[in-house]
Order: C-alpha cells, then sequence, then structure tokens
C-alpha cells in the first residue's frame, strides 16, 4: 500500500524504493485519485469530514484573531467572527461566532469580487464597513483576504476567500464608541471604509490607512487600537488561507471545491426539510418609535421553498433604526438555521430555498446615507421575533441588544446585556445568564 504523496519503484534487483514527492506532485495525485468520486456524488464520511474541516479552520481563525487582539472588546467581549467563503463568495463555514455578522458578511465578499476582481493578486488584504456594501453598522470592520494558491501554474483569480470581522471599540463619530444615540446620518457614526486595500501584496498599508482613520469631520479617538485590531484580523486571515493551502495539498483542489460545494448543498436540503413541514403566515412588529416590521412568508410546496416578503415595512427612518439589508438576509438566514435540528455549518445553502423580497428605501433596506448604527443591534433583534412570529414556532425576545456604551477622547468600551429567548408550542422559553 503506497501512502499518498509517495512513489515506488520496484528494481531489477527486485528492490522496493519510495520516494516522497513534492507537495504540488502530491496535490496533484489526490485530486486525481479522488475526482472521480468527488464529481459523481458526495461520499457521507467525506461530506461530515469536510464539515468539520471548513468548521475547524474558521475556529482556528477566531483563536488567532482573540489571541492576538489589542482591545478588550474583541479579546474579551469575544465581539468578532471569522469564516471561509468559496470562489463567487459564498459562505461555506464559520465558527460559533456572531451570527448578525456571519449572515451578512458573504455582502461585503461579493461587493469586493465585484469592484476589486480582476486587480485582486497573492498577499493583498482588503477592508470594509461600508453598510451599504455589505456591512452592518460602522464600528463592524470586515477584514477579506483572496486566498491563490499555486498549484504549478500561476494563479489568475482567487480560489477562496477569508475574512475576519470584528467591532472596533471606536471608528470616530460624534459620540465615543460610535455607537450615537441621536445619529441622523452614516457620517456622524464614524469613519467608513469601502473596499480599502490594508496590504498590497504583503506590504502593510499603514500611512495609507492611518490617513483614512484620522481624515474627516469625525476621525478615530484611538488609532493604535484600531492598527492593532486590524493587524490581528490580517494574522487570522493569514492563518486562515494556511489551512486552507494545507487542505488543497492533501486533498487536491477538485474534491476540496466540490465537497465545498455539497456543504452547502447538505445546509440547502436541510432547510427544505424544515419548510416541508412550515405553513405560511405573516406578522406585524410594532416598534416602540411607531415604526413598523411587516413580514409574509409564503410556502411553494412544489419546490419547497419559502418566499419572505417586507411590503409594507415602515420607510426608512431620520433615526438611525434603519437595518442595511444585509443585516435582514442575515436576521432571514439566522432564524431558518434554528430551525435546522442537523449539525451543519451555518452557510449560504441554507439561503437557496429563500426568496427574500425587501422594498428598497425601507427602513430594512434604506438608502445612503442614512442612520443604521442601531439597525445592527435593536432592529436586527425586531425582524427575528417578526419571523419566528410569522412562522408561529416561537414566541418574542426582548427584540433589543441592551447596549451600553461609554468612552471619552482616551478611552471607549462598549457591551451589551444578554436576553432571554421566547418559548414554543412544545419547549420553555431561555432565561437570560449574562457571562
Amino acid at each position: 500500500m503506497i501512502e499518498p504523496g509517495w512513489s515506488a519503484e520496484l528494481t531489477d534487483r527486485n528492490y522496493l524504493i519510495l520516494r516522497q514527492e513534492s507537495k504540488v506532485e502530491a496535490a496533484s495525485q489526490q485530486t486525481s485519485t479522488h475526482s472521480l468520486h468527488a464529481v459523481a456524488k458526495p461520499d457521507p464520511v467525506f461530506l461530515e469530514i469536510f464539515n468539520n474541516l471548513v468548521r475547524a479552520i474558521a475556529e482556528e481563525m477566531g483563536v488567532t484573531l482573540q489571541n492576538t487582539s489589542y482591545s478588550v472588546n474583541i479579546k474579551e467581549r469575544l465581539d468578532f467572527s471569522c469564516a471561509i467563503f468559496d470562489q463567487q463568495g459564498q459562505l461555506v463555514a464559520n465558527a460559533p461566532h456572531i451570527p448578525v455578522h456571519l449572515g451578512s458578511m458573504s455582502e461585503s465578499v461579493h461587493s469586493l469580487i465585484t469592484a476589486k476582481g480582476a486587480a485582486l493578486k497573492p498577499g493583498d488584504v482588503y477592508v470594509s464597513n461600508n453598510p451599504y456594501n455589505g456591512g452592518t453598522h460602522l464600528p463592524d470592520i470586515t477584514v477579506i483576504t483572496p486566498v491563490f494558491i499555486n498549484l504549478g501554474d500561476t494563479p489568475s483569480s482567487p480560489l477562496f476567500y477569508v475574512a475576519s470581522r470584528g467591532h472596533h471599540a471606536d471608528i470616530g463619530g460624534i459620540t465615543p464608541g460610535s455607537m450615537p444615540p441621536y445619529s441622523t446620518s452614516v457620517e456622524q457614526e464614524g469613519v467608513l471604509l469601502d473596499n480599502f486595500q490594508l496590504v498590497d501584496q504583503g506590504h502593510f498599508r499603514e500611512a495609507e490607512l492611518i490617513q483614512q482613520l484620522t481624515s474627516g469631520p469625525y476621525p478615530v479617538r484611538n488609532l493604535a487600537q484600531n492598527i492593532a485590531d486590524l493587524q490581528a484580523q490580517i494574522a487570522a486571515n493569514k492563518r486562515g488561507v494556511h489551512e486552507l493551502v494545507r487542505m488543497v495539498e492533501h486533498y487536491g483542489l477538485k474534491m476540496v471545491q466540490a465537497y465545498m460545494q455539497y456543504v452547502q448543498d447538505n445546509a440547502e436540503e436541510s432547510v427544505r426539510r424544515v419548510i416541508d413541514v412550515l405553513q405560511d403566515g405573516e406578522f406585524v412588529y410594532a416598534m416602540d418609535d411607531g415604526c413598523q416590521i411587516c413580514v409574509k412568508i409564503t410556502i411553494d410546496r412544489r419546490d419547497r421553498s419559502a418566499a419572505i416578503d417586507f411590503t409594507g415595512t415602515s420607510p426608512q427612518q431620520s433615526t438611525n433604526l434603519n437595518a442595511p439589508f444585509a443585516i435582514c438576509k442575515a436576521v432571514v438566514l439566522y432564524v431558518f438555521r434554528t430551525l435546522v435540528d442537523d449539525d451543519i455549518p451555518l452557510n449560504a445553502g441554507c439561503l437557496k430555498p429563500l426568496q427574500i423580497h425587501v422594498p428598497d428605501g425601507c427602513m430594512l433596506n434604506p438608502r445612503y446615507p442614512a442612520a443604521v448604527v442601531a439597525g445592527n443591534v435593536e432592529t436586527s433583534q425586531a425582524i427575528a421575533n417578526a419571523l419566528y412570529g410569522a412562522l408561529g414556532v416561537m414566541a418574542a425576545a426582548q427584540g433589543t441588544m441592551n447596549n451600553f456604551t461609554f468612552g471619552n477622547q482616551r478611552h471607549q468600551y462598549y457591551e451589551t446585556i444578554c436576553g432571554g429567548s421566547g418559548a414554543g408550542k412544545d419547549f420553555n422559553g431561555t432565561d437570560a445568564v449574562q457571562m
């Protein structure tokens, strides 16, 4: 038996000579060994292996980010998320981090592909927090690294993407902590980064970054902390890139790409099984300020899909309770994922059976420069309550993240106080336990 990555030769003197091949040759051999199997249909054992492999990579990214970060907000509050995306920017897997981050990050990756796709090079890293290009609110900053893998010829485009999103303790704005309760435009909430190149082929563009963070009417208050946390996010992504390269070297590119698709297909089928037992429903969720979130869910039994329509929701507001479309999409993904009993990664496959309609210009799909800082932490919770109400599966939770922010020009801190969850027909609600 010859192990992968080795070759054997029987000489004329009947000696068996084993030789270890280079990584490129080994990867090529692995690809040819598994390609027929990979293209045909998924093996249940390999599907489970890859389910756990891709999640483990995201978890390793998270550990790296926690260990190398500077701010209390990321290192101790763990307000961050890490994820892996395929060549098209579709979410493949994530660690068990923040759901609203994970469900919206693919929008940020898609934005980068659209804006910079042909210009991306090995060693590049980009950063964005634009709420109108996949961001949530400005303190949540996403660092994206395209993954190029050289298997013998020069790669022309990224084969994967890795991303980490962290809530920075301050990104500028009219109040310390960048969570102003009375902002009326996104400019008042901090510095907006839109696919800014953070690393150029391995070179950290610190001078250009400082210029971005300190310019404008409301610059950042703790520049050193921002830079340190962004460097930690770069390090986390680098860890993800390293592990993805190792996976390809071990299993071969064709098999890895095939099973990344199978992982998403498996998640899609899991959601379709949930849809099989759901009923049509609609719900109007009244908010404290008089706004309302309207949602109607229609089940199509023929193709086992669901249409989620937010027509009737209040128009975008002059306050900051507007939630960018990426948040609305993330909450839909989260709610349907919670209904799946299978142990699957949260990924883009969960969204394939779902058609989401959010009217342009409503408070769940606002136009620039609407203020959005509370949309991520307040309105997102209300969307979840509305969806659970329309599905009739669970009572509402308290509908808030209980934000507490304080600080000055030198120190900033942000905390969310936990809340419980509602009861269902055959289970009790969950008590709130702040850790």
